[in-house]
């Protein structure tokens, strides 16, 4: 019989339970960060899951294409001819200009506003972007500025940033005097006006206004937005010498997702540009097919949307105030930007089912 030191059994017995337990806690580790589908479906952990991978989606993209911020400009992306997102700055307030700088800060760099006190504090943005350009030193040239005229029946009676008794014709320019003020530059990108007017006449007197603008070198691009009738696009479209390059509207049911209008926009290179883009498709985004379609792409449904509008050549408008979206949004930006398709035939089709695009 052999004998067995007591000592030297405990000894090893200690260290074997110990490396089996190191061992099964290595292991679990791993299939957690591995597969994190094994892990249980509760609402707070499927959060927690989703979050992971959306960050590790964002860092192993940022790293592949090594585009840091910094090297984000407007100029390159509208140069690139690839879709984008802008930023927007309604309702914001008091927090507009922390607000554009923490997006431009996240890689956003352009910008949407209007001279419109009741909704909008163009002031802020300009305070914005400069706080932004001074912290990354960027340009003015690398940041995008948009903004509208809006005409008295849009403006808070008490607060209207032109003389509300002169000509429309004056009116118009006493607005964008104060834009350029308010925005800190000395030129636009883009000048909307931010509804037709009554009648086509008055809305035929403005954008001759706004093309004085654009033969003086003082604005590159000239909109309208909350246009919803082809027939009064194609009258503006057809009375301008200086075309119409964007138009704004609300992306929703009731217009029928505007299809005829944006087929009209391919044809004309005209910029389709969304707002309400996910408010109004809430109900569809919290589908499980739109869940796991999002899934299968790294992203959000929110983020899907994003992709999906930007797959299509549109530019969706995006106001989150929430700065880990703003990056999560951003990061669909340089996939699309990098020349990634996110999304295939058959995938538009589906989400086009889902929302209830209706093609006639």
């Amino acid at each position: 019989m052999v004998k067995v030191n007591p000592k030297k059994r405990t000894s090893n017995s200690f260290f074997s339970g110990y490396s089996c337990l190191l061992l099964i806690l290595l292991a679990t580790i791993v299939s957690f960060l591995t597969f994190p589908s094994l892990k249980p479906v509760g609402n707070k952990i499927r959060k927690k899951s989703l979050s992971k991978l959306r960050r590790f989606s964002r860092a192993k993209h940022n790293q592949e294409t090594n585009t840091g911020v910094e090297e984000m400009s407007a100029t390159k992306i509208l140069q690139s001819g690839r879709a984008y997102l802008v930023y927007g700055t309604a309702w914001k307030k008091d927090t507009t200009a922390r607000l554009v700088s923490a997006a431009i800060e996240s890689g956003f760099r352009l910008i949407d506003t209007a001279c419109q006190p009741k909704h909008y504090n163009e002031a802020g943005v300009g305070e914005g972007w400069r706080d932004a350009a001074k912290k990354l030193n960027i340009n003015r040239e690398d940041v995008y500025l948009q903004t509208k005229f809006t005409s008295l029946d849009g403006q808070d009676p008490n607060d209207i940033p032109f003389d509300a008794t002169s000509e429309l014709e004056q009116q118009v320019e006493q607005s964008f005097q104060k834009s350029l003020e308010n925005l800190q530059t000395t030129y636009l990108d883009a000048l909307i006006l931010h509804s037709p007017m009554t009648d086509m006449d008055d809305t035929t007197r403005v954008w001759h206004v706004f093309e004085s603008f654009y033969d003086a070198g003082k604005v590159r691009k000239l909109g309208i937005s909350n246009i919803y009738s082809l027939d009064k696009l194609k009258e503006l479209w057809n009375a301008a010498t200086i075309k119409p390059s964007i138009v704004q509207n609300r992306f929703y049911e009731k217009s029928n997702f505007d299809v005829d209008l944006r087929q009209f926009c391919t044809e004309k290179g005209i910029t389709y540009q969304s707002f309400w883009t996910l408010t109004a498709s809430r109900k569809a985004l919290a589908t499980q097919g739109i869940k796991d379609l999002a899934m299968k792409k790294h992203l959000s449904p929110q983020t899907l949307m994003y992709a999906f509008m930007m797959t299509l050549g549109h530019t969706p408008l995006d106001g989150t105030t929430d700065k880990g979206h703003m990056e999560e949004d951003i990061n669909v930006v340089r996939r699309i930007q990098s020349g990634e398709e996110i999304l295939n035939d058959e995938e538009i089709d589906f989400m086009e089912g889902v929302l209830g695009v209706s093609r006639g």
